[in-house]
């Protein structure tokens, strides 16, 4: 093998340059691979080369086919988008407003309603520049006439217990087919006197209610303190990630299940699934990654998240919002103290997007890769066999062979409150200790650096004391025939 370097001439001289080497533009203007007709005015790909026009009718298709495969999103059924102000989820935004607006026959025939969640406080926002985001986004969702609702991420401390079980699903009479929905939801608007073929949906503003402008903006500011002490005690920003993914999740989910909302949508890009499926593969949830990644995640039970956005790379995304103005509001990242290694999902999103710039196939790769995986895994027979904070599968058999638990009793055993080490043992279910056979490897991996359980929210310590009394009253239901035999043994 030969050892030089590019320096003096080896055959390391070619090998760099060969893998970055660009081949120079053309000097006449591509035409368009659709039409024939057009210039081209982007290159998605190599060869693939769109005008304005056919862009636009490409992304479009590209939406409604993902819709139209997959199934699950009912003519009528109410169905939540969760905007965050992004790429992503404001060109998802757009494709729901021109596929009601389209006078065509593959329109589509759902209810949507938008909400957006304040993070402004854990992303290092004053109280002014979050007042300024806020009337900033409250403009653009009254822009669609769509009902919305404008979340805090503070209100997540104020949710039930009830939002880490999955809810009951629909029982009765066996839902009828895809097809059958469909045909019964075009009928049922014809005998509603429809001039339009019965291609329209309910009048958007009486399905629910708009956030009044008149209430308070923001939250207290001791509602805000409690939030801040809950992410300052987290050790590492992965597991800082981690948690504020958590809070997201079940406060989008609570507005669902309170609002009537069916499904919810959120604007995964390809780009972003593929970044997660990697992230997913290091902080120990590789059994999951069908669920996490996925078109549907169903876990839930009543309420199902839908990621249309997942085939779209960011390339995509970023020149259709440019072409057609899609508008777009960027929040600031999480604060860090570490700026070169702030956490594993930044590291593993740099990694990817380096490979990508001289391996344009990369993202596409990890993606269909994920497209191969089975949700099997992730699904859980009884409470007992679920993960308290991800609601997965338990994907570990023996707890005595995890390092991580005797590290978390080691933990306990250190002078608490007065000095006296029984603390911990007379606190019962508040041990770290007894949280660790709730949750699944992934999550336990989180749990043991997000600081002392007091600084937990409130619904997630209720819920884990009513999972582990539930359990010790069983094991002691259990022990009970065993002392009626012990007569009859002599």
């Amino acid at each position: 093998m030969c050892d030089a370097t590019g320096d003096y001439g080896g055959c390391g001289a070619d090998a760099a340059p060969a893998r970055r080497r660009r081949l120079p533009a053309d000097s006449h203007p591509r035409p368009c691979m659709k039409c024939g007709q057009g210039t081209a005015a982007l290159v998605i790909r190599l060869g693939d080369a769109f005008c304005r026009d056919c862009f636009r009718e490409y992304f479009v298709h590209k939406f409604r086919a993902m819709l139209g495969k997959n199934r699950v999103i009912f003519p009528g059924e109410k169905v939540l988008l969760a905007l965050s102000g992004g790429a992503a989820s404001s060109a998802m935004l757009r494709q729901v407003q021109e596929g009601l607006s389209r006078e065509t026959a593959k329109k589509l025939r759902f209810v949507p309603g938008l909400i957006y969640v304040d993070e402004g406080a854990v992303r290092g926002q004053s109280a002014a520049q979050r007042e300024q985001s806020l009337a900033h986004m409250e403009t653009l969702l009254q822009a669609t006439g769509f009902p919305y609702h404008l979340a805090h991420l503070e209100q997540a401390l104020e949710l039930p217990a009830s939002i880490l079980r999955p809810g009951p699903e629909k029982s009765g009479k066996p839902s009828p087919s895809y097809k059958e929905a469909v045909e019964g939801f075009i009928q049922q608007q014809r005998q509603d006197g429809d001039g339009d073929g019965g291609t329209s949906l309910p009048d958007l503003g009486t399905q629910d209610t708009v956030e009044s402008p008149a209430t308070p903006r923001l939250p207290t500011a001791a509602r805000t303190q409690e939030l801040l002490r809950l992410f300052e005690a987290v050790e590492t920003s992965t597991a800082r990630e981690e948690l504020l993914q958590m809070l997201r999740t079940h406060l989008i989910l609570q507005t669902a299940r309170t609002r009537g909302y069916a499904k919810v949508m959120t604007g995964e890009s390809c780009t972003r699934v593929a970044i997660k499926l990697l992230t997913n593969l290091a902080l120990g949830r590789g059994a999951f990654l069908a669920v996490d990644t996925g078109f549907v995640d169903n876990r839930h039970g009543d309420v199902m998240v839908v990621r249309p956005m997942r085939e779209y790379m960011a390339k995509e995304i970023a020149f259709y919002n440019h072409f057609f103005d899609v508008p777009t509001v960027i929040a600031p990242p999480l604060p860090t103290k570490r700026q070169e290694k702030p956490s594993i999902h930044r590291l593993v999103e740099r990694f990817l997007l380096g490979l990508q710039e001289d391996f344009p196939s990369t993202i596409s790769t990890v993606y269909r890769t994920g497209e191969k995986l089975s949700p099997a895994p992730a699904k859980a027979s009884s409470e007992s066999q679920r993960c308290l904070l991800c609601l997965c599968a338990l994907d570990i058999a023996g707890e005595e062979e995890l390092a991580l638990e005797p590290t978390l009793i080691t933990e306990e055993t250190e002078p608490v409150g007065d000095g006296c080490c029984q603390d911990a043992t007379a606190a019962g279910a508040e041990s770290r200790a007894a949280f660790i056979p709730l949750l699944c490897y992934g999550c336990r991996l989180t749990f043991k650096e997000l600081g002392p359980l007091a600084t937990l929210p409130p619904y997630v310590r209720a819920e884990a004391q009513r999972r582990i009394h539930r359990a010790q009253m069983e094991q002691q239901s259990q022990e009970v025939p065993l002392e009626d035999e012990e007569p009859g043994k002599s």
